[in-house]
């Protein structure tokens, strides 16, 4: 179907942060497939897992143990401080998943109409809830009618959560993404969380955080809620967790730990011995090879750099970021970038109209973000000047 405008490139190779086309060209990818290849194309380990478990086992199903999926939530667990996990394929199933059990603990206490609230130019996904939780209306025109049970705010503003605890007594949960990526690659006051977390508290919510693209070490820790020094209780991942290998996860804790039994909910394909062993896979590299370091090093270094190049450019608005989440923001719209960048060779993102997004592998080095920086910067430049 009909659903990507695709940029005129077929990738047939890729090794660490660079890609080959069809026709024999290298790409610096500072992608990284939208922030799922964590460690980089066909990195030997990842490689290796896979053939084995391959060769050993796919897929069962749920309706037994999967001593690969109880190794996995162990680890995210352990990482995380929550208390379970459940496995699915995607992000938005994440989300989705996020959302029932936040409906089902409203049902359970006796709340008619549950109702969770969800931010301003936020993105969560394409399905049917995620979409109508999402803050963008380009995602969500002809799909009417959307679903009931969402009250939308402005994103890092508690008052306005506030204002809605006052006024609202169906609110079951807060679901935000700690980093907007889609909406901008916004970075909130590190009180945000904070504070949202102490609402909850008071209100008896669920503090939900859409952690797909920023989690699994983009901000320079596992999860970027813990540059806030606070612990949600539910979280929802995918992306970078099975670097390249479909899976999605919604971790819980607490009461929002215990509010599914059997029946409930359910995915054929979720938390397969496959997608399983990627995603241990993942993990472990990233802890032995020290890469949450190395996504803060080479994140700052990047920013910086960007800020050094971009001084004088009266048309850049803001650089921001965490780790490998970087956003140029422009001051006007600069989607022709990612065309131009392509055909000299790099990969970027153009996301909320203005904002460069780079998301690049956890594996880049700096000789290798330099490459980047430089390139984009140039591209940046001659834009603006056009």
């Amino acid at each position: 179907m009909n659903t990507y405008s695709q940029l005129p490139v077929t990738f047939i190779k890729g090794e660490g942060v660079w890609l080959w086309d069809d026709q024999g060209k290298r790409y610096l990818d500072a992608l990284a497939g939208i922030a799922v290849c964590g460690l980089g194309h066909c990195h030997p380990r990842l490689t290796k897992t896979l053939c084995l478990q391959a060769g050993t086992l796919i897929h069962t199903s749920n309706l037994y143990h999967i001593e690969r999926q109880e190794k996995l939530a162990t680890k995210l667990v352990a990482l995380s401080g929550m208390d379970n996990a459940y496995f699915c394929n995607s992000g938005a199933e994440a989300n989705e998943t996020a959302i029932k059990i936040a409906r089902l603990h409203g049902h359970n206490k006796g709340i008619d109409l549950p109702t969770i609230i969800v931010m301003e130019q936020s993105f969560h996904g394409r399905s049917m809830a995620t979409l109508t939780a999402s803050g963008n209306r380009k995602i969500q025109a002809g799909f009417e009618p959307l679903l009931t049970g969402f009250v939308r705010v402005p994103y890092n503003d508690l008052e306005a959560v506030r204002q809605v605890a006052v006024h609202n007594r169906n609110i079951v949960a807060v679901l935000v993404e700690p980093y907007q990526g889609e909406g901008g690659v916004n970075i909130p006051q590190k009180q945000y969380l904070q504070g949202l977390r102490q609402l909850c508290d008071q209100y008896d919510w669920f503090l939900m955080l859409d952690e797909v693209q920023s989690g699994i070490g983009r901000s320079g820790k596992w999860f970027a809620f813990q540059h806030s020094d606070i612990i949600p209780d539910v979280m929802t991942l995918a992306k970078g967790l099975g670097s390249g290998v479909a899976i999605g996860a919604c971790l819980a804790k607490g009461v929002a730990s215990e509010v599914f039994k059997p029946g409930n909910h359910a995915s054929t394909f979720g938390g397969n011995p496959l997608a399983c062993a990627a995603a241990i896979t993942t993990l472990d590299v990233i802890a032995e090879d020290n890469l949450l370091s190395n996504a803060t090093l080479i994140g700052d270094f990047m920013r910086n750099r960007f800020r050094e190049l971009l001084a004088d450019e009266t048309g850049v608005v803001q650089i921001r970021g965490q780790g490998l989440m970087i956003g140029i923001e422009l001051s006007k719209p600069c989607g022709e970038l990612v065309k131009k960048a392509l055909e000299q060779g790099l990969l970027i993102n153009v996301t909320s109209e203005k904002v460069v997004r780079l998301l690049p592998a956890l594996v880049m080095q700096q000789n290798e973000a330099e490459q980047v920086v430089i390139a984009t910067s140039k591209l940046i430049k001659e834009f603006l000047t056009d």
